[in-house]
């Protein structure tokens, strides 16, 4: 969630701040604005305003907001409603300080009742503009802005991803994090940070992540990095292997669709150099060697934590792992597996799936299985990220940089990796033969070739688009891996065309969901060739009886399902459990160009963040 910003060098701050937030754009958010100290600290100018960038721009206009030190920040709603006050930055009661801020403190109204019989007074609803005043106060008594900043945030509860500036200390910028990405860079002349790194390629691809409790000052060319006592510390360093271009649209309308057209070179990147010279499969990215192998090869249960669409995957790796591995697997919420007191052991493996590696819930998640004594292992597409450190091993994606608030290439990748991870757990028990391994990879190996052939049915997809866009309400069902498809479906399709969409088990049609049938309302049904096809079919007649209109997703080959549909998009013929990969191909088309037609912000829909950061 939200768009972080901060520099301070030798250029003017408003350029540098104005492009990075358009560069982060795709996070989501619904006011905008930005800090920019005077040169030698003669002021501090804000300029902040609900709506889009483009309403900040046109605030900007004919504005200079001299000086080379400033933040911006895009915000997404928590406290209060998204307007001009509520906008970040904030600034303290003196006015001569900005704060802007990603997550929540969960004591600011202790905090403010504490600071308002001081005599405070509060122009917005933010939880920010309390800690703001925090700083300031802190300020007048230490002298010292980042001792200020570290006394402030001994005394918050909750997550964030923080940066202060002040008209007194005019080349400084200062920042901290707690269970909030914060990303910071260094030129020579300049220092720089944002919440992602996007924000940051323009400018370099040697980058530091703060860690949680760890404050930094950045001041030009230099970055000095403390824990919340002021001792040194260090955060984690690494390098960006992949540049500006990556984040652009290379002419296609929207940045969603060109990610849905990178699936085959995304899944063909993750499915890269995935088996050694004997033909065995390897994990590079696994940390340990063999001792991550003997714990894996010992683990008796596996939990599988996400959310979004990143829990549909981890659905779909429940299949592959007890099929191919035949490990027991329960597949949770993250939001809500530590609440639950789950059963974990040093024998159970937890697999945590994030695209961005910064979920909040997801990384709870991931400590809580931690601290009981759980191995846990990230699927990322971020390398660096909170929860590939938290993890005791990480299986990156490399799906490269995915910019769409609706997840497409993240979502094909993480289940690539995930049926990687399931064979390598086979070939580790040796529940399979070595050869059954290995023809299973080689499959796996055709799918960006198929991928690419679904892909070229897009105008046929677009034209159906058309004709189901005037819908109020879409059911998708399918059995076995079907299912899971079907919830993927919907969730796309609601998410960027706000079309109602629900998933069902195709089974459980006759025990309620038929009653939403209406005479013509679309039905998508997933019907692929698998020992479940037939009960599919069954399951098309009877909402056909009821009057629906249905599109089934079927093998190609299978000429009979157009008996029963009235209309088909056909896959080429794999694996049962590599079905999920090819088929929601089609339906991401599907959602994206009901979208277009209606007319959608199709990257950017509403109320929606790429990143969530906040429970």
């Amino acid at each position: 969630m939200c768009g972080i910003i901060g520099y301070t060098g030798p250029d003017p701050a408003l350029d540098v701040l104005v492009d990075g937030l358009a560069t982060l754009e795709y996070r989501g958010y619904d006011s905008a604005g930005v800090a920019v100290v005077a040169p030698g600290g003669n002021g501090l100018s804000v300029v902040k305003c609900a709506g889009k960038l483009s309403n900040l721009r046109a605030a900007l206009d004919g504005q200079a907001l001299p000086g080379t030190t400033g933040l911006g920040h895009t915000r997404w709603a928590t406290h209060g409603h998204p307007t001009d006050n509520n906008a970040h930055p904030h600034v303290d009661a003196s006015g001569d300080l900005a704060v802007i801020h990603n997550g929540i403190f969960e004591n600011y109204a202790d905090l403010k009742a504490e600071l308002a019989a001081d005599g405070h007074t509060f122009t917005s609803d933010t939880d920010t503009e309390v800690v703001a005043h925090l700083i300031g106060a802190l300020r007048e008594q230490t002298g010292d802005l980042a001792d200020a900043v570290r006394a402030a945030l001994h005394r918050v509860t909750g997550a964030f991803a923080l940066a202060v500036i002040d008209r007194r200390d005019p080349t400084a910028i200062v920042a901290a994090r707690r269970a909030a990405p914060m990303i910071l860079g260094r030129r020579d002349d300049a220092s720089l940070l944002a919440s992602d790194v996007a924000g940051l390629i323009a400018h370099t691809r040697d980058v530091e992540a703060l860690l949680d409790g760890q404050v930094a000052v950045l001041e030009p060319g230099r970055v000095t990095v403390t824990d919340l006592d002021g001792n040194p510390a260090e955060g984690h360093r690494y390098h960006v292997d992949w540049d500006v271009s990556a984040a652009e649209k290379a002419g296609y309308d929207h940045f969603m669709l060109k990610e849905i057209h990178e699936q085959p070179r995304a899944v063909a990147e993750t499915l890269l150099r995935r088996t050694d010279a004997d033909g065995r499969i390897v994990v590079d990215e696994l940390r340990g060697g063999p001792a991550v192998e003997d714990d894996l090869r010992h683990v008796d249960k596996v939990y599988v934590v996400a959310s979004g669409t990143s829990y549909h995957a981890g659905m779909v790796a429940k299949y592959a792992i007890e099929h191919w591995a035949r490990i027991p697997v329960e597949v949770e919420i993250a939001s809500e597996f530590r609440y639950r007191d789950p059963l974990l052991t040093p024998h159970t493996l937890v697999v945590a799936i994030s695209q961005s590696g910064e979920t909040s819930d997801t990384i709870a998640a991931a400590v809580h299985a931690r601290d009981q004594r759980a191995k846990v292992l990230a699927i990322s597409n971020v390398v660096g990220s909170t929860l590939a450190r938290e993890a005791d091993a990480v299986l990156y994606t490399r799906a490269g940089p995915e910019i769409a608030v609706a997840s497409t290439k993240a979502f094909t990748t993480q289940i690539v990796a995930l049926d990687i991870l399931a064979l390598y757990l086979a070939q580790l028990r040796r529940a399979l033969f070595p050869d059954e391994c290995r023809d299973h990879l080689a499959r796996m190996d055709a799918l960006p070739m198929l991928m690419q052939q679904v892909l070229e049915q897009e105008p046929a997809i677009a034209a159906l688009a058309r004709q189901f866009a005037g819908a109020g309400y879409v059911m998708f069902f399918g059995r076995h891996v079907g299912l899971l498809i079907a919830l993927e479906g919907a969730l796309k399709l609601k998410e960027i065309s706000y079309i109602h969409a629900e998933g069902f088990p195709a089974g459980e049609m006759k025990h309620g969901p038929i009653a939403l049938i209406e005479d013509g309302g679309p039905v998508v049904a997933l019907a692929t060739r698998g020992h479940v096809r037939d009960k599919v079919v069954s399951n098309i007649q009877q909402v056909k009886g009821r009057g629906a209109v249905v599109l089934a997703v079927a093998t190609d080959g299978d000429t009979e399902i157009k008996q029963h549909a009235d209309h088909v998009v056909y896959v080429p013929e794999v694996h049962e459990l590599l079905y999920p990969i090819l088929t929601v191909v089609p339906l991401q088309l599907l959602s994206y160009h009901i979208a277009v037609v209606l007319g959608r912000d199709v990257d950017q829909p509403r109320n929606l963040a790429k990143t969530v950061t906040v429970e």
